[in-house]
């Protein structure tokens, strides 16, 4: 064991109390069992060692592994987990579980082996916590970590530091939120053009444009030949053909898909593509859309496809429509904050099934908005809005 202490004491020197992602200030560490999903690269190992270094107040009583290490060549996850509680030891944190074979079975057993250890591990966003040889459905909490909002990016590149605001309050308050927020920031769209680009992954600090569309491009195909290829047990054919599904969807998103055209195009199945898109949803690198219906009418396939997130966007198309880049943004920032989001029939997005929004430019005219104070434009290019005209920059500050 002591070869993982050494390791994990070395990552923890490099951890730094520059930056926290939203999820570190209220993270409950006295949860028995917290499995952390996210994109590659949104900063989840990150998250653990500030958990470790910052949190805990006896850091003798914690360790760090990664289930990648070499140690687990020859021991066992559960073995590991038994020494260390022998010892006195409380919390136990695992990165990238879901690379160690036997993750679902050992992990039930540690939970119910050792009632005093609190258990916080990582995984890929592909990976169905509660699906394995063994049940964890009453055992493990699981939340998710996608990529930095506009909020985010503004603190970790330019320290700007401001708190997030919910959907009601934006709704009901955003002149006065801007004009605070403004009063700090002056030049909010200057911000908000640059994270488009290149503000959704950490990774962005210090990167060249050339060098982060380089790394946005490795954490795609990780995703695919890597998380999504050892998860679903995918061949490099199945792989091949995924990524083939996704050139033609990053060409024309968002997409209305013609399932049977696109199982024409790609030799394959019906199911077999809506499992891929569904799959390209868990990995995050697609958001799914359905129209308002309920029950048995909603439709197994869906009704628009976008690609997750805008970096993404200009890394996949290297211009994309302006339009396009609109709505994949407040599509990306709304979804990421919990809140319910469906396709209605006259307007762009229906939220909480209460809200319509209809997204554009500052020119944009609202003869599509029906549903009287329910209804917003939601307006790029514009620093504050008035009434039912909301910024669209505001939304990266819901998480």
């Amino acid at each position: 064991m002591q070869e993982l202490i050494t390791f994990q004491n070395t990552l923890l020197e490099q951890t730094e109390d520059k930056f926290f992602r939203y999820l570190y200030k209220d993270f409950d560490l006295n949860q028995k069992m917290t499995a952390i999903k996210g994109l590659r690269g949104a900063g989840k190992t990150t998250l653990l060692l500030q958990l470790m270094k910052y949190r805990i107040n006896n850091t003798s009583q914690a360790l760090y592994v990664t289930a990648e290490h070499p140690y687990f060549y020859n021991h066992s996850l559960f073995s590991l987990a038994e020494e260390f509680y022998r010892n006195n030891g409380k919390y136990f944190f695992i990165d990238e579980v879901h690379k160690y074979d036997k993750w679902s079975r050992e992990l039930k057993l540690i939970y119910d082996g050792f009632p005093d250890l609190q258990i916080i591990l990582t995984a890929s966003s592909i990976l169905d916590i509660f699906r394995g040889e063994a049940d964890l459905s009453r055992r493990i909490i699981s939340v998710d970590l996608p990529g930095m909002s506009f909020r985010e990016y503004l603190d970790f590149i330019y320290n700007y530091q401001f708190e997030p605001v919910t959907l009601n309050k934006i709704i009901s308050n955003h002149s006065d939120i801007t004009g605070n927020i403004i009063k700090l920031l002056k030049k909010p769209l200057i911000y908000f053009k640059e994270y488009l680009k290149r503000g959704y992954l950490p990774f962005t600090a210090g990167e060249s444009n050339e060098t982060y569309l380089k790394k946005l491009f490795q954490v795609i195909d990780i995703s695919l030949n890597t998380d999504l290829s050892y998860i679903e047990d995918y061949s490099s054919v199945h792989i091949a053909k995924i990524k083939k599904l996704l050139g033609v969807i990053a060409e024309s998103a968002p997409f209305e898909p013609n399932i049977s055209e696109l199982a024409r195009k790609l030799n394959i199945g019906r199911d077999t593509v809506n499992n891929f898109l569904n799959h390209l949803q868990k990995a995050r690198i697609l958001n799914l859309l359905n129209r308002n219906v309920k029950g048995s009418a909603v439709f197994k396939k869906p009704d628009k496809i976008y690609i997750e997130n805008t970096n993404f966007s200009y890394a996949l198309n290297s211009n994309p429509d302006i339009g396009t880049m609109r709505e994949t943004f407040f599509l990306n920032q709304i979804y990421n904050s919990g809140y319910d989001i469906n396709l209605p029939a006259n307007t762009d997005f229906l939220i909480q099934k209460k809200y319509l929004f209809e997204i554009g430019g500052k020119n944009k005219k609202s003869v599509q908005l029906i549903n009287g104070n329910n209804s917003f434009l939601v307006l790029d290019n514009i620093e504050i809005g008035h009434a039912n005209k909301i910024p669209l920059w505001l939304f990266g500050f819901l998480y």
